[in-house]
């Protein structure tokens, strides 16, 4: 299983992940507020402001501090080293 580090120590699992988006949309506030509401919500931005909300499949929603173009660039390098590891 890969993790991608989504900052301050924490971790995800790389294949469970579905979508990286920015906070800032109201849709994407309604999400964050109807998880918070179901208990779904998982608060990784340690009190920083949230650059990031990560949509899981198990139905978690996720906040991070770290921005959308880094986690992404983690997550595209783990997808990379692993088409590298399958072509050798």
């Amino acid at each position: 299983m890969k993790l991608i580090n989504i900052g301050f120590g924490s971790m995800i699992a790389a294949g469970r992940l579905l979508a990286v988006v920015a906070p800032d949309s109201a849709p994407i506030k309604r999400v964050i507020q109807e998880a918070r509401d179901r208990g779904m919500l998982i608060d990784a931005s340690y009190g920083r402001k949230t650059k990031a909300v990560i949509l899981m499949d198990t139905d978690h929603v996720i906040l991070s501090a770290i921005p959308t173009e880094t986690i992404y660039e983690r997550w595209m390098g783990e997808s990379m080293a692993k088409t590298e590891e399958e072509e050798n």
